[in-house]
């Protein structure tokens, strides 16, 4: 992501420090979490597209980077209540919040994330853009509870899983992008075109990460994580489409009863890439970026244009 650092670098520099700001607590304990959050902090690629497409549409402002840290501060909340409903002890290598500190004391700093989010907008009268990532965070929690009633069931059809990913995954994304937009523009136009943008580059950063699940493109082995989880992602959904119903029976079975057994959740890959579903996918997944790109090239051919191309190509080319 070379173009897109060089291009917002100093804007990136004064986003981390306004970050560091506003997450700071005088609750002792509370500071401390704060620091490890920050410090361990991924690609921040939800921030970039918030700077690049405000970047694209006028020049970047206060609001802007309110934004950005709002996004931030959204989705690090996610993150943190994510790891307790999974009872997740990881998070991009390090020890996840919940790990260390447990679920009670996980759960409030989700809270307080969320709190410091909203308040930062409230006290800046940033009313239309926490709007934005309000319908955000409203989607994200209904994506996340229909994922779970379809994987008791295993029932899953392609419409139902591409509302579960444009919900849990692409809305934030999506209002992320509005909100750049919005922030340098004050306009809903722009806000909406950059939110189906927005949208559209989610949708092909789930189905990637779904993908990994098979070892897409030799990457890595095949983790299996989301057969041995019970989620049926499109992959599952378009073999359990293709194969023959004794297959169907016994892949459904092995989800239910096996799916901590490394060789038979090796058997559902075999089966998934036999039948075409790794390419089905993947297919998909670049419809979607395209799609994304088709929007993109309406905007003059400039360094933030190319900058956001980037982005838009790592989320589908990226390795891990």
């Amino acid at each position: 992501m070379k173009i897109s650092h060089a291009i917002i670098s100093e804007e990136l520099a004064v986003f981390e420090e306004k970050f560091r700001k506003y997450v700071k607590s005088n609750v002792l304990l509370l500071d401390r979490i704060m620091s490890f959050i920050v410090k361990r902090k991924g690609k921040q690629l939800r921030p970039m597209f918030v700077l690049l497409t405000a970047k694209l549409c006028g020049d970047i402002n206060e609001s802007t980077y309110r934004a950005a840290s709002l996004v931030e501060l959204l989705h690090t909340a996610s993150l943190v209540h994510d790891d307790v409903v999974d009872e997740s002890l990881e998070r991009r290598g390090f020890f996840s919040t919940y790990a260390l500190w447990k679920a009670k004391v996980s759960v409030l700093v989700g809270d307080y994330l969320l709190a410091k989010g909203l308040l930062l907008s409230l006290d800046n009268s940033d009313f239309r853009i926490l709007q934005l990532l309000s319908e955000a965070v409203k989607a994200m929690s209904e994506g996340e509870l229909l994922q779970m009633e379809k994987s008791r069931t295993l029932n899953l059809q392609e419409d139902s899983y591409f509302e579960i990913i444009k919900n849990k995954t692409a809305s934030l994304l999506a209002s992320a992008c509005a909100a750049g937009a919005y922030s340098v523009t004050q306009n809903e136009v722009y806000a909406d075109k950059m939110r189906a943008f927005g949208q559209n580059v989610g949708i092909a950063f789930q189905i990637k990460d779904d993908l990994f699940d098979y070892g897409y493109e030799d990457v890595g082995k095949p983790t299996g994580n989301d057969i041995k989880e019970k989620k049926i992602t499109l992959p599952m959904i378009y073999t359990l489409g293709k194969v023959g119903a004794s297959t169907k029976r016994e892949i459904i079975y092995i989800i239910k009863n096996q799916n901590r057994d490394k060789k038979k959740v090796n058997q559902i890959i075999q089966e998934v890439v036999k039948a075409g579903g790794v390419e089905y996918a993947t297919e998909k997944m670049f419809q979607y970026r395209d799609k994304a790109l088709e929007i993109l090239y309406e905007f003059p051919d400039n360094d933030m244009r190319r900058g956001l191309e980037e982005l838009v190509r790592f989320t589908t080319d990226r390795k891990y």
